[in-house]
């Protein structure tokens, strides 16, 4: 009996840690793909080749200096809260289910930027500075969806497909 509460409050202390450095992760990883994308509708419009050549290291250092690492912590710690939430309710519920679906469309978001930051860097864009301010709004969405997720939990009810 002693040995379980002391797991317990030990698997939770380590759960709250790992918990803020997830949201921790996760908003500075959504600060980089706010940015980013923002530096491309610049780096679009950008004529002069100075200018251009400043766009780029800014774009590659925010993306390989900031949100890679950032993007590995947030996937990192999300796995052990997913261990953590599954080894505490022996399920994972539907919320949850929907809101790794739109982990998935975040990742998928944040190659595409990886793939115009390629482009950029080989002077090979032909994207407008309008598509990239279009571009820009997806991940707000994205964002907007999982915290409604989180903190609402919708589809309460059920488990794995039936709610909750």
């Amino acid at each position: 009996m002693l040995h379980a509460i002391v797991y317990y409050r030990v698997s939770l202390n380590t759960y709250h840690w790992i918990m803020a450095l997830h949201i921790i992760a996760v908003v500075s990883w959504f600060a980089g793909l706010f940015y980013l994308p923002r530096l491309f509708v610049y780096h679009a419009a950008a004529t002069d080749t100075k200018t251009r050549a400043t766009f780029k290291t800014m774009e590659y250092k925010l993306n390989y200096y900031i949100m890679h690492p950032a993007m590995a912590v947030t996937l990192i710690t999300g796995v052990f809260l997913l261990h953590f939430y599954f080894v505490y309710y022996g399920l994972i519920p539907t919320w949850l289910l929907v809101k790794l679906g739109l982990v998935l469309l975040v990742l998928a978001y944040q190659f595409a930027c990886g793939y115009h930051l390629r482009l950029f860097r080989k002077d090979k864009n032909n994207y407008s500075e309008r598509y990239f301010r279009y571009f820009n709004e997806i991940p707000t969405l994205l964002l907007i969806a999982i915290v409604i997720l989180v903190v609402v939990k919708p589809f309460a009810g059920g488990w794995a497909g039936f709610g909750y």
